[in-house]
């Protein structure tokens, strides 16, 4: 029994010799190298390699990736590129960009444009005046500024001490020649563009229509001046008289600065803008006008016993007649000389 059971054991378990068959180890042999082969595989997926013949030409090699399962393997196709020296542009290649250009028409059809011949204005003269003329004003602001400030208290009538800064106003001749100096030319001025755009002397130089204006001016308001003086001396009211003059000329002063900055914007402006702004110079300067009627009268009726009807009268024959038959007189003689 002992000899069937050794006997059976040894039928039962194989030696050493046995279990090493050949079959056994063909299987990790191919396991083994399958294991390098993807290593290898791996290592050198990418193999650059210079032509002999060239030294430029680059070929780029990429070897086949194998991709291993126990059970299948997959191979992989290889791709070759090769990079060589970029093309050289061509005329045929210019012409076709700028035919495709998205924003100029270089192809496209003619167009034909009129050209006009540009005339000069001839305004650097004019910018270089009105300078002056806000230097000049500039100049009366920082050496009298006290005057222009009680200058400004009298025509906003801001407080009730108003003799009193009319006394110390009177007491300061130079800067009220200098403002009055202003308003002449700054009015002149406005009215040489109000000629000048509605073409009453056409050809004219601006300067010397600019000098005819100004001219104009300073001769109403001296002669206004002299005609009530001697009103004034002629029938004893040389109160109301001065009273009226200080606040004629006072207007004029405030007229002669506020209408900087429109002259400003009229010595270039064309066109509709110019319109309006006509407009509205108007308008402002009609408003002054009407405000100096207002706050003259009830000074002069204090001083004389005057009714609204005869200040009326005195306004027609002595403010509006003047300054229309001068106006006539000057067409007419404009109208004879051109």
């Amino acid at each position: 029994m002992m000899v069937s059971l050794a006997q059976s054991g040894k039928d039962t378990i194989p030696p050493r010799e046995q279990r090493d068959t050949p079959g056994i180890k063909r299987d990790t042999i191919t396991r083994k190298k399958e294991k390098d082969t993807v290593n290898h595989t791996l290592a050198d997926t990418a193999l650059t390699v210079a032509r002999p013949d060239t030294a430029d030409s680059v070929k780029t090699v990429r070897r086949p990736v194998v991709a291993t399962r126990p059970d299948s393997v997959i191979p992989v196709a290889s791709v070759v590129k090769e990079e060589g020296p970029e093309p050289k542009p061509t005329l045929a290649g210019f012409e076709n960009a700028l035919r495709d250009h998205p924003y100029f028409n270089f192809y496209g059809k003619a167009v034909l444009i009129t050209e006009q011949l540009k005339k000069g204005s001839h305004d650097e003269s004019m910018f270089y005046f009105l300078c002056l003329l806000l230097f000049f004003y500039g100049f009366i602001r920082i050496a009298f500024l006290k005057y222009l400030d009680n200058l400004n208290t009298l025509f906003l009538r801001v407080t009730m001490r108003h003799q009193q800064i009319r006394d110390q106003v009177l007491q300061s001749p130079l800067p009220s020649l200098f403002l009055n100096i202003l308003f002449v030319i700054s009015t002149g001025l406005f009215l040489s563009f109000v000629a000048d755009y509605y073409n009453i002397v056409p050809g004219m130089n601006r300067w010397l229509l600019l000098f005819y204006c100004c001219v104009l001016l300073a001769t109403i308001y001296m002669g206004k001046f002299i005609l009530l003086k001697m009103v004034g001396w002629m029938f004893n009211i040389r109160s109301a008289t001065d009273t009226y003059i200080f606040i004629v000329f006072l207007v004029n002063k405030m007229l002669g600065i506020y209408l900087l900055p429109a002259l400003l914007f009229m010595a270039f402006a064309k066109g509709q803008f110019l319109t309006i702004l006509m407009t509205l110079t108007y308008f402002f300067i009609a408003i002054l006008f009407i405000y100096r009627f207002i706050i003259a009268y009830r000074p002069v009726r204090n001083e004389i016993k005057l009714s609204r009807f005869h200040f009326f009268i005195y306004l027609c024959a002595f403010e509006i007649a003047p300054l229309l038959l001068i106006y006539k007189v000057l067409l007419i003689f404009v109208e004879r000389s051109y």
